[in-house]
């Protein structure tokens, strides 16, 4: 009974220590999460729960996003989930998205997922207008996130219509012009041809470093009151507020958060980030090796199948000549029968013409021999005379062309089995021929400068050294100048394609932001975005304060 009891006294006691939790729906650009969680966490429990269950390091981009009435706002690190105006109907709903933008995606995004997540979101941005994007990078955009999704273009498989159910362009650029479904498929595949051999993850980066230049890439929009008005005219602070309450707090929370990101750039790498890039370089020459085999074993693959249809062809090639060769030699041996025949009756003619030629001599001369005195029997038989030996001649003549012809088809005959012997020997020469040669494909050596690694099983093991680090820094050297050779024929083709759509363009469904990319344009504002912050940010402080009093 005593244990019973205290059984019953831990139990109970086990039950009141265990903490009381609540429901959260996480929101990710391509998945939904559930967690329970404690009702004592702060955001930065939830937030770092989130990061770990994603993989993700490059967590100072991201936050857990809010929806208070129309206005969103941010989930605060130091501040527990519950006491956040949020909704206490569970499970309680937080978007995962990036908070900060980067001056340069290229150099400041390490990791694949933050890549991913970011090109999702910006995709998402573009085709929803919240960034302004002019109608021939839309095409250009939406080649690539083409290529990142469906891989290389194959005519075969990718056949008209393929994208017809995909949404790749903004419903603005759609109704600016007089252009069919098929037309725009037609201008986004030719473009998509041309990105063969680009991974997912080098597609997405495409995307993201055009799409860094557009104006309103990594900018928030806020409706506020008044115009913008220093406080002090000596110091270069603005002053501005918002009707809401909520909104002022946001904008000075981004603003903290964008100062924050501003300054980390210009530190030195932390040994974590260091070691990000470390692993990322050499998690992108793993996959620049495993291209380079799978692109040498594709290559031998067609070989080995090009080898083979040849082959083939061959085969069927032999096969036929071996028909014609047999039907060749019938018909010689058909030929060789009727000309030994024709010849045999031939001699049998002439054997005959012969026989009666003899006796038309002997009847000549017996008619001779017999003559009647008389004149007129005399040139009665003169004219039989004369008769007889006309048909003598004659049938000598026919005797000797018999015989001529009798020789030309032995000759013939000859022939024909001469010919039918050779045919007999092609035969025998392509029944004797080698159907396919031996295979034994030697694997092609590596070539010298690659880096050895060895396969066993499903395991991979690689030996970098510090000549191949040098190398593929080389090699990444030599992509960026090819990338700015290649920047400059795209430019080409973005104004080729405007200038081969503007005549389609309806002027009266032109927005305001349309009208105003096009103003700043006409006056010289298409510049970079990107090329001015990179100025930027190779100036002082007190430079750059200079450079925005002049703009």
């Amino acid at each position: 009974m005593a244990g019973a009891i205290a059984s019953r006294m831990s139990f109970s006691s086990l039950k009141r220590k265990q903490p009381k939790t609540f429901t959260v729906r996480i929101v990710t650009m391509d998945a939904e999460m559930e967690f329970n969680c404690e009702m004592k966490w702060k955001g930065k429990d939830l937030f770092d729960l989130v990061c770990r269950t994603l993989g993700l390091r490059e967590t100072w981009f991201f936050g857990l996003q809010y929806t208070i009435k129309d206005t969103v706002a941010w989930l605060k690190m130091d501040k527990k989930v519950l006491d956040h105006d949020v909704s206490k109907e569970e499970p309680v709903t937080f978007h995962f998205l990036a908070k900060f933008y980067p001056e340069n995606a290229e150099e400041e995004l390490v990791q694949e997922i933050t890549q991913h997540l970011f090109f999702l979101q910006v995709k998402k941005q573009i085709l929803d207008e919240k960034i302004y994007c002019p109608p021939e990078a839309s095409v250009l955009l939406a080649s690539y996130a083409v290529q990142a999704k469906y891989g290389d273009y194959d005519p075969s498989v990718h056949k008209r219509g393929f994208l017809a159910q995909e949404e790749l362009l903004p419903k603005r650029v759609i109704n600016l012009y007089q252009m069919t479904p098929e037309m725009w498929e037609e201008r986004i595949t030719a473009w998509y041809a041309e990105h063969r051999g680009r991974a997912r993850d080098e597609a997405e980066m495409e995307y993201l470093k055009i799409a860094q230049d557009l104006e309103m890439y990594g900018v928030n929009y806020f409706a506020i009151r008044f115009t913008i008005k220093p406080l002090d005219k000596k110091i270069d602070v603005f002053k501005f507020n918002s009707s809401k309450l909520r909104v002022n707090k946001l904008i000075l929370q981004l603003c903290i958060g964008n100062h924050d990101l501003f300054m980390r750039r210009r530190k030195a790498d932390s040994l974590e980030v260091q070691q990000m890039k470390a692993q990322a370089r050499e998690e992108k020459a793993r996959k620049q090796m495993e291209r380079q085999r799978l692109a040498r074993e594709k290559q031998m693959r067609e070989e080995a199948e090009r080898t083979r249809d040849e082959l083939e062809r061959r085969l069927l090639q032999m096969k036929e000549e071996a028909t014609m060769a047999n039907e060749a030699l019938m018909r010689s041996e058909e030929t060789a029968d009727l000309l030994a025949e024709k010849a045999q009756i031939t001699e049998e003619e002439a054997k005959l013409l012969a026989q009666k030629a003899a006796e038309a001599e002997q009847e000549m001369q017996r008619i001779k021999a017999t003559a009647i005195r008389t004149e007129e029997e005399k040139r009665l038989m003169e004219q039989k005379v004369l008769e007889a030996e006309v048909l003598a001649l004659k049938m000598a003549e026919e005797s000797e062309r018999r015989a001529k012809e009798a020789d030309q088809l032995k000759q013939d005959l000859q022939e024909a089995r001469e010919a039918e012997r050779r045919a007999k020997q092609k035969l025998l020469e392509i029944a004797t021929k080698p159907t396919y040669p031996p295979m034994n494909p030697i694997p092609a050596p590596l070539p010298p400068d690659i880096p050895s690694f060895n396969i066993i099983g499903d395991s991979l093991s690689f030996d970098f050294k510090d000549t191949d680090m040098k190398r593929l820094s080389m090699e990444i050297e030599k992509e960026k100048v090819e990338y700015m050779e290649k920047s400059k024929h795209l430019q080409e083709q973005l104004n080729e394609l405007k200038t081969e759509i503007e005549a389609l363009k309806l002027k009266e469904r032109e927005t305001a932001l349309d009208i105003l990319h096009n103003e700043n344009s006409d006056r010289g504002g298409s510049s970079s975005k990107h090329n001015t912050i990179k100025k930027l940010t190779l100036q002082s402080a007190k430079s750059r304060v200079a450079f925005f009093e002049e703009l």
